[in-house]
């Protein structure tokens, strides 16, 4: 294959300029096309409004838009047979359902967070939860910008989950403290969001035992270790078969 045809959704955000400022430097793949609301140009490639105005069908695309636009992006994917590198937050249960089904047709690349230290963070829980497990109580911090709608992030959520799936799914997740009157039971994992300024994203994950405390911390500088992560992703998944993939998959690859 030669430069793999990359499409971008919301492309005319922060993140698709970051996605195109992350291709601009590699020679494996180049932007395409994109798609966005706002179609004026930065690139060297032309922005659409909707994928009917495409021209030129795409090898895969990379998604950093917007929860409300998932049926029209998997409906132009479903129909043209194009790989999709979903970097979207805040999809809900009934629209993350409706992305595992597309890719019983299509190579979907899913993740809550594109960055490799973030997934290289759910390793190292995971390794520390079954150390731990049982014996210290366990919170995760996550802190984000003013401008983020969601929370708490679709990453923190991704860590507790990959914590809960190494204690065998036993515990329950708890958001807010300040109705409950009593003690912290010891099946619970405690997530709290901050959100303030310019904070690009830092998730802390606190092992709270007898006498110590261990914390597994990541912090993102910039956007463009999450362009970088989907960029990645995106030549990676452009020679796949349909199915469901995410970091570890590339990260095995790799």
């Amino acid at each position: 294959m030669g430069q793999i045809k990359i499409l971008i959704t919301g492309a005319s955000g922060k993140m698709g300029h970051a996605v195109a400022a992350a291709v601009s430097g590699r020679e494996d793949c180049v932007i395409s096309a994109g798609v966005d609301l706002n179609t004026a140009q930065y690139g060297e490639f032309p922005i659409y409004k909707s994928f009917s105005e495409v021209p030129e069908k795409p090898d895969v695309i990379v998604d950093f838009s917007n929860p409300a636009l998932l049926d029209d992006l998997l409906d132009y994917c479903l129909t043209s047979g194009v790989p999709a590198v979903l970097a979207t937050t805040g999809y809900s249960e009934e629209q993350i359902a409706k992305i595992r089904k597309a890719s019983g047709q299509i190579p979907v690349f899913f993740s809550f967070n594109m960055s490799l230290g973030i997934n290289l963070l759910v390793q190292l829980a995971k390794k520390a939860t079954s150390i731990l497990g049982g014996q210290f109580d366990i919170e995760i911090v996550e802190k984000h910008h003013n401008q983020k709608i969601d929370a708490p992030s679709g990453t923190a959520l991704m860590l507790a989950d990959a914590i809960n799936d190494s204690l065998d799914n036993a515990y329950h997740y708890v958001y807010d403290r300040h109705s409950k009157r009593q003690k912290r039971e010891k099946t619970e994992i405690g997530l709290h969001a901050i959100r303030g300024g310019t904070i690009v994203g830092e998730h802390d994950i606190i092992f709270a035992g007898h006498d110590e405390v261990i914390t597994l911390s990541h912090s993102a500088a910039s956007k463009e270790v999450f362009a970088v992560g989907a960029v990645n992703a995106a030549v990676f998944l452009a020679a796949q078969k349909p199915g469901m993939y995410d970091m570890s998959a590339l990260m095995t690859n790799e």
